[in-house]
């Protein structure tokens, strides 16, 4: 088990998800069931499995939920350049929040590794 607030993916994940919540605040109200709730799903889930990972007893499901992690900020990557083609956020708005995504995934896969090497 690992304190999930020693690992800098974690809380670079967790204001990867506040970001996207003030950012989806910009997009069109008839947009908040459809990409809002979307993008806000996909980036809590990525701090959510990196916790849940944490607290499993094995190295083995710990990775496992890494991966999750990991498709959820595909997945919150995808969705954010959708709304950046639908002109919901500008391309200077988007760009750090990419760059921020980037690196949690170079983070994550880091832990992976990590993990299976011990």
């Amino acid at each position: 088990m690992h304190n999930i607030k020693e690992l800098n993916v974690w809380n670079k994940a967790l204001d990867l998800a506040v970001s996207v919540y003030k950012l989806s605040e910009k997009f069109p109200v008839d947009e908040r069931f459809g990409l809002t709730s979307q993008a806000r799903r996909s980036a809590v889930s990525i701090a959510s499995n990196i916790s849940e990972g944490a607290g499993r007893n094995t190295k083995g499901e710990f990775n496992q939920f890494l991966g999750i992690a990991t498709g959820s900020s595909y997945e919150l990557e995808t969705q954010l350049i959708i709304a950046e083609r639908l002109g919901f956020v500008s391309t200077e708005d988007n760009h750090e929040l990419l760059q921020s995504i980037e690196a949690i995934q170079k983070m994550n896969y880091k832990l992976q590794r990590s993990l299976k090497n011990t």
